[in-house]
């Protein structure tokens, strides 16, 4: 027993001495020339002969603890610390109590070069930042970057252009860092050469005042085109000009500059080929821009009441002549100062001819029409924009000048039910706004906020309606000309704010006060011309005269959590508003004041690197507008003739979201899971009373509920051994609501269902192929209705990319359609495109030639289905065309 004792002191304490040997090191800390910690420095401990016999890396406050080996020899130890860009220091170890502290100089280290012979595509993550490198998923046949980026796993791009980032739309897109575009970045993707951007910048949680960052959460994201550095050296352009059969022309004369003083995208376009130029000039965040600014613009209110666009691409059935000039210029005065103009004058003639059934579902009756229409509008669209911003770490500026000027005329030849009738509409738009906000921290990290806006805005509305329509109803009977109807709503529209920011360790207090005025009046006449050309009013009841003022005063606290972990917003405003509007024609003056609290939250939680939950929550009351009260009849087209008898519209809106995000950059995967329920309490409905002929409208004091749900997930993965991206999504939504048509109150579900799926496949260096398919199903009912309407739609799109040499390009592609519902017979429909082109080299030039519609498709039929209205339009749409088209590259 005692041996055992024995036997166990020495175990012990030849324990203890190992361990009091391993326990011996150096400690240390590494820092520059002025102090600064350098972290992750390598430290290095060398015995006789150089040899390494411990290693370690200094954390972020820079210090190290290097372990000695138990059976190392402790004579002629040294410490060595070497890190990227600073000289490599050596210190001699003479005890081991005491610390070895480095000050090390900055100094040029020369890398070997290394080449890595690897073709897979990788992802880059850096912060709150996503790099894709564009020629990772680039092929010869793309000609501008929005080629690239639709290709790209996690984004996925709309059919106009609306760029989505793992489910979420983005909020801007910049060249080089700066906004030149400002939303409008259509015209980037159509234009820029995807050779000259090198890579793609997905920017979460952007914040794009730097003040502000790390103080106010930010849930959007953005992209920033990081460009090349000899594309910032020289002019960039690409100029085209093509001509074709039958009677086709085309030409884009551009001319780019991304110097990092001086961005520009300026160009001529001009065509006949169908391609849509006013798609460059759409802003996809436009109504979360006139929200955040409370500006509640009035809505066009005449129309001629045509049918919508088919469900088609639009150079599938757009007929036009169309031009456009769009000049973007911004100029870095200075750091953090730019100054940027962009300037753009459009100009169209397109045409439409369909003909259209629609179909009313009531309880004891089915109200049908029938029309064939031709239809041609000239619009002319002006814009001007003149901005001046300062970003600065302490102080942003910005002022912001717009002017818009558009002319739309429109004709309109069309038979219903057997009755022709002929319509001109003209439109002009006049609007003019300045933004103004101004941003300062004071040397106690406060920050002031000083905000204004002022916008005016006219818009006068003319429609001519011949001959004489609906006598019965506009004449008492008696054969007319002509109906005129005349709508103008100037307004003037101003808010204005005080904002105060007080930063801390954990949160950001924000405080606010302000007001905001509109004033407006709603001037309208619907005039009838008599076979003798005398003119008079239609009726007493067919005019407006109606004033109206909207006041508001607004306080409002939020608290911004900006952690790593979880980030939340919560914003508690507070409104006063007072309403009045009056017209002395229908003794109608009312006033209504009302106290509003409208809260909103949203919490976003960091559960891993790469993935978050997201939660929100808002509460909103909202006010109708002046098109809620007026009393007079108004004409809106030949078959719509609205009028009010209710108070204006109250709604009280209830919107909770919850979302998951996933992403793993390394494997290029990305999953996003978000559900939405809306509720919708309103104090009025709209009444419809719908004959054959006609359809008149009123607004009835009557409450009106609306419920909502929405579910949508996407998924997206590249596949590295098929070097394919593969792309899924699902969504679905429930409305219920309320209708009330020939006096019958008619609840309605609608319910919708889409699904989509996608590949991007590089078959080899030379073969590239793609495939979408989108999947739709709509069903709606009613319980005071027999029948259930259910309407089904699939559409792919296919396309095969080949070049057998490096200057000879082959393209292929094709869209299938089919639709079925339950009232019609199911349309199928198939269109295919070819071209090829060639690439002279040496004085950079090529030659396209193309064909477009190959099965000279001419008609094209399309259904619609929403609550107890079904369509069946048929449209005319270009046949086969061919064009060759010459481009120079500068």
């Amino acid at each position: 027993m005692i041996r055992l004792h024995k036997l166990c002191v020495v175990f012990i304490l030849c324990m203890l001495c190992s361990a009091a040997g391993i326990a011996q090191s150096i400690k240390g800390t590494v820092t520059d020339s002025l102090g600064k910690a350098i972290s992750y420095a390598g430290v290095n401990l060398k015995g006789g002969g150089s040899t390494i016999i411990s290693y370690t890396t200094t954390n972020d406050n820079g210090t190290y603890t290097l372990a000695i080996p138990a059976d190392a020899d402790k004579t002629n130890l040294q410490v060595e610390v070497s890190c990227v860009g600073y000289k490599k220091t050596i210190k001699p170890v003479s005890s081991l109590t005491v610390p070895y502290n480095f000050k090390m100089n900055r100094g040029v280290n020369q890398l070997q070069t290394v080449t890595i012979k690897d073709n897979k595509p990788k992802l880059r993550l850096h912060g709150d930042t996503l790099d894709y490198k564009v020629s990772d998923f680039s092929s010869p046949q793309d000609r501008v970057i929005g080629d690239v980026i639709k290709k790209l796993p996690g984004v996925t791009v709309a059919k106009d252009g609306k760029i989505s980032y793992n489910g979420k739309a983005i909020s801007n897109l910049y060249i080089g860092g700066d906004n030149l575009l400002d939303d409008k970045y259509n015209i980037a993707t159509s234009s820029i050469p995807n050779g000259v951007v090198d890579k793609v910048q997905v920017m979460e949680n952007h914040q794009p005042i730097k003040m502000l960052k790390d103080k106010v959460v930010s849930e959007d994201v953005a992209i920033n085109l990081s460009m090349k550095k000899d594309a910032k050296m020289q002019l960039v352009g690409q100029e085209t000009l093509g001509a074709g059969l039958p009677d086709k022309y085309y030409a884009d004369i551009n001319a780019m500059m991304f110097k990092d003083k001086y961005k520009a995208i300026n160009y001529l376009k001009v065509n006949n080929t169908n391609y849509d130029v006013a798609s460059d000039l759409v802003s996809h965040n436009y109504s979360g821009y006139l929200s955040r600014l409370d500006n509640d613009k009035p809505g066009t209110v005449l129309s001629l009441g045509t049918a919508g666009d088919p469900d088609l691409p639009r150079n599938r059935y757009l007929f036009n002549q169309a031009g456009i000039i769009n000049l973007n210029n911004l100029v870095n005065l200075k750091k953090d100062v730019q100054l940027r103009a962009n300037i753009s004058y459009l100009h169209d003639t397109q045409k439409q001819k369909y003909t259209k059934l629609s179909e009313f579902y009531l309880p004891n009756d089915t109200i049908r029409y029938a029309e064939v229409q031709n239809n041609k509008r000239r619009p002319d669209y002006m814009h001007s924009q003149l901005a001046l911003n300062i970003n600065k770490d302490k102080y942003y500026l910005t002022n912001n000048f717009i002017a818009d000027y558009s002319k739309n005329t429109g004709y309109s030849a069309l038979v219903t039910n057997g009755t022709p009738v002929n319509q001109v509409f003209k439109d002009n738009i006049m609007d003019l706004s300045n933004e103004f906000n101004y941003m300062k921290t004071f040397k106690t990290n406060k920050i002031i906020e000083l905000y204004s806006y002022l916008n005016r805005s006219t818009e006068p509305e003319n429609l001519v309606i011949d001959p004489g329509l609906n006598p019965d109803i506009f004449n008492n009977g008696i054969a007319y000309k002509q109906l005129t109807q005349n709508v103008d709503v100037p307004t003037w529209f101003t808010n204005n704010y005080l904002s105060y920011k007080i930063p801390g360790n954990n949160f950001t207090q924000s405080y606010k006060a302000g007001f905001s005025l509109q004033s407006q009046t709603l001037k309208s006449n619907l005039n009838i011309t008599q076979l003798n050309n005398s003119t008079n009013l239609v009726s007493d009841s067919a005019v407006n005269n109606l004033d109206w003022t909207r006041r508001k005063l607004y306080a409002e606290a939020g608290y911004d959590i900006p952690g790593d972990i979880i980030k939340a917003s919560i914003s508690l405003p507070v409104n006063y508003l007072n309403i009045s509007y009056n017209d002395a024609y229908y003794s109608l003056n009312k006033s209504l004041d009302r106290l509003y609290f409208n809260p909103r939250v949203s919490v976003k939680y960091q559960s891993g690197i790469e993935n978050y939950f997201s939660l929100g929550y808002n509460f909103r009351n909202d006010i109708g507008n002046i098109q809620d009260v007026y009393n007079g009849y108004t004409l809106k087209n030949y078959r719509s003739l609205y009028a009010n008898n209710a108070d204006l519209t109250e709604r009280k809106t209830q919107t909770a979201s919850l979302g998951f995000n996933y992403r793993k950059a390394i494997t290029l995967f990305f999953f996003s899971v978000n559900a939405t329920y809306m509720h919708q309490d309103a104090n009025n409905i709209a009444s419809s009373i719908l004959t054959n002929n006609i359809q008149q409208r009123i607004v009835l004091p009557y409450d009106n509920n609306i419920d909502s749900w929405s579910a949508n997930g996407n998924i997206s993965k590249y596949a590295f051994a098929l070097r394919t991206t593969f792309s899924g999504g699902i969504a679905l939504q429930t409305t219920k609501l309320n209708q009330i048509l020939n006096n019958v109150i008619l609840p309605y579900s609608t319910i919708s269902t889409t699904l989509n799926f996608g590949a991007e496949t590089k078959v080899s260096s030379q073969v590239n192929f793609s495939y979408k398919a989108s999947y739709d199903q709509t069903t709606s009912k009613s319980s005071v209705v027999a029948s259930k309407s259910k309407f089904e739609r699939l559409m792919q799109q296919g396309s095969v990319n080949y070049n057998p040499l490096d200057n000879l390009y082959f393209s292929m592609s094709a869209d299938h359609y089919y639709t079925h519902q339950q009232q019609a017979n199911d349309l199928k429909y198939i269109f295919a495109d070819a071209s090829i082109r060639y690439k002279f080299n040496k004085i950079k030039a090529d030659v396209e030639i193309s064909a477009q519609n190959l099965f000279n498709t001419q008609t094209y039929s399309a259904l619609y289905l929403s609550a107890n209205t079904f369509t069946s339009s048929s449209y005319t749409i270009p046949g086969r065309f061919m064009l060759a088209k010459l481009t120079f590259t500068l």
